[in-house]
């Protein structure tokens, strides 16, 4: 009896009366949300080409990181005035009409709106859905719902590929998108009767807002990377700079104070989401390319370590899951300890004298490293945040984990330009598997100074 009320089951937190709309509901919707991110990447070919717009490939992509950047500040400071609820409508019914946008495109044009709309809703709905959780669920039950969140994942990084090219090639790729659409429906509706039962929500008057302009020049900055890093060249490199500039501009006013310097307590927090993600970015954007050019690999089987990661991904989160009383600092410096050797196997694997196999060892440990601190992470964002800028802190974090991201791949296709090519891409990734491994070293040491009481 004593161990039943010291640890109750994982299942009632998710599956109790006041919980079960909300876990149903937010993992419908996650799920999608991941099925649509894995079937568009994998439907993008065949449908730019059947749109006539193959010199634009990569704008369907950084057409939804622009909006979703902005969509995500936008999102937190709605939140941080009206609470969840208007996010947790819109998000949904903005994603549906961006996949019903792009699922009828008679030409790019079309295509790039829907996509336009498809970031703007997955903006929305990521601030809300954290908030969404920091409103239902205590500190010591969050583990558990962000353990499911990467469970739901797992589904469409194993079959989502494979589901959108047979649907792409038996009934068109139209259906990639709509055929999503009556499911997202489902849990939007979902969604709004959780939506109506939260209590009111009370804005603090002198809590910190993120400003519009800002937002939309950090989306551009963000963008400029991202472009440079797909089409690396001495006049990407340039307008790639020149984005950087706008994009530190615009952070100082969309990061809390002292997150550039690493400050103890809610600026490291929100540092370490951009060294943890970004870190982990670089390796996976470059790692298939790896596996091709280095040892050889056909398509299929360079993309299948990144299923791996999906895979220890979801079992490390569902082992932080399973201890609702572990330290949360200390899981997030494990975190950053297991990517750590992850990413030091990727210098070895990008060579060719190493073992190819090893790269699926590395995913697995890395993989896992992500599923323990990725949580850790969020918990610990709440847990720092006062109530009335959760909204802010958390599209903060989502910001830095894109800047991240941006940055360190930007990074790679720099050194492939300057120090290799991707035909012979061994020495650019050595460089670039060493930088990620000082990166999350650095990590391990900034997430050992925080403050003694959280």
């Amino acid at each position: 009896m004593t161990q039943t009320t010291t640890a109750p089951p994982r299942r009632s937190v998710l599956w109790s009366r006041e919980h079960r709309l909300t876990t149903i509901g937010l993992l419908l919707v996650v799920t999608l949300v991941a099925f649509e991110n894995m079937g568009v990447a994998t439907a993008m070919p065949t449908l730019v080409a059947d749109l006539h717009g193959l010199a634009l490939y990569s704008w369907p992509f950084t057409t939804f990181l622009i909006a979703s950047v902005v969509a995500t500040v936008l999102s937190g400071r709605m939140g941080d005035r009206r609470g969840p609820a208007p996010a947790l409508i819109a998000g949904p019914v903005l994603f549906a009409a961006g996949l019903l946008v792009a699922g009828t495109a008679d030409g790019m044009p079309m295509l790039l709106a829907g996509r336009a709309l498809q970031g703007l809703g997955s903006g929305f709905l990521l601030v809300a859905v954290s908030l969404l959780i920091a409103a239902t669920f205590t500190d010591r039950e969050r583990p558990v719902i962000y353990a499911a969140n990467a469970a739901a994942w797992v589904l469409p990084a194993v079959v989502g590929p494979s589901v959108a090219g047979l649907i792409t090639v038996s009934i068109g790729w139209r259906w990639v998108f709509l055929g999503l659409i009556p499911l997202v429906a489902v849990g939007a509706a979902l969604l709004v009767v959780v939506a109506r039962s939260l209590p009111a929500h009370v804005p603090t008057a002198t809590a910190r807002r993120a400003g519009v302009i800002p937002a939309v020049v950090a989306a551009l900055g963000v963008a400029a990377l991202s472009w440079a890093a797909q089409h690396p060249s001495p006049v990407a490199i340039a307008y790639g700079a020149a984005g950087l500039v706008a994009l530190a501009a615009a952070l100082r006013k969309l990061l809390p104070s002292g997150t550039l310097t690493a400050r103890p307590g809610l600026p490291t927090v929100i540092a370490s989401r951009a060294l943890l993600s970004g870190a982990y970015a670089g390796m996976e954007a470059y790692l298939p390319l790896t596996m091709s050019a280095v040892h050889g690999y056909g398509p299929a089987m360079a993309g299948l370590p990144l299923t791996i990661t999906a895979l220890g991904w979801s079992a490390g989160s569902a082992l932080q899951g399973r201890f609702l009383d572990w330290s949360r600092e200390a899981s997030l410096r494990t975190g950053f300890v297991l990517v750590a050797v992850s990413l030091a196997g990727f210098v070895l694997v990008s060579q060719p004298w190493f073992p190819a196999w090893c790269a699926f060892v590395i995913c697995a440990v890395g993989g896992a490293g992500m599923g323990i601190a990725m949580p850790a992470i969020s918990v610990l964002l709440l847990r720092y945040s006062p109530e009335g800028e959760r909204g802010f802190n958390t599209s903060a974090m989502q910001l830095a984990d894109w800047v991240g991201s941006a940055l360190l791949i930007g990074l790679g296709g720099v050194l492939l330009a300057v120090v290799a090519s991707a035909v012979h891409p061994s020495a650019a990734m050595a460089i670039l598997g060493a930088a990620l491994v000082l990166l999350t070293a650095l990590g391990v040491r900034l997430t050992s100074r925080w403050p003694r009481k959280v």
